[in-house]
């Protein structure tokens, strides 16, 4: 049996500048190769890789349930990716796109968009609809984390 590809993306330190290339999936936070601090660690799942992706990873993961056709998921996303930056090494921002992943939508209970979910070793810990602005969502994953 040919090895797994492990799916990948580039993603721009915030601190150097560098570009590192950050697994989709995978234990720990990821880190600069350059300067060694802590990335974002934003990325897309689906129906078929959520589990591996989300529920297995090791540090909190904050879910955005969003589509495309929704005005309030494409104003709060600017605000969780300033989430995911500020908070870098401590949480993963995994987006589920409800319409091309409609079975992991419905586990979670997503009736409206956008939905959000943080979760811990694979449970929920919190959940919120709705878009809010950056320091609300700050407040409400810390909030989630400390809980």
């Amino acid at each position: 049996m040919p090895p797994k590809v492990v799916e990948s993306s580039v993603v721009k330190c915030p601190h150097c500048g560098r570009n590192n290339r950050v697994p989709k999936a995978g234990t720990g936070a990821p880190r600069c190769g350059e300067c060694h601090e802590s990335l974002p660690w934003v990325v897309d799942a689906g129906d078929e890789d959520f589990a591996e992706v989300a529920e297995a990873a090791r540090i909190p993961v904050v879910v955005d349930f969003w589509a495309s056709w929704c005005g309030p998921c494409r104003m709060v996303s600017p605000a969780l990716q300033q989430v995911a930056t500020e908070l870098a090494g401590q949480i993963k921002l995994v987006k589920v796109n409800i319409d091309e992943a409609p079975e992991t939508s419905r586990r979670f209970g997503v009736q409206a968009v956008p939905t959000l979910v943080v979760l811990r070793l694979g449970r929920v810990v919190a959940q919120r609809a709705g878009a809010a602005p950056a320091p609300a969502l700050r407040e409400w994953v810390r909030d989630a984390l400390a809980g």
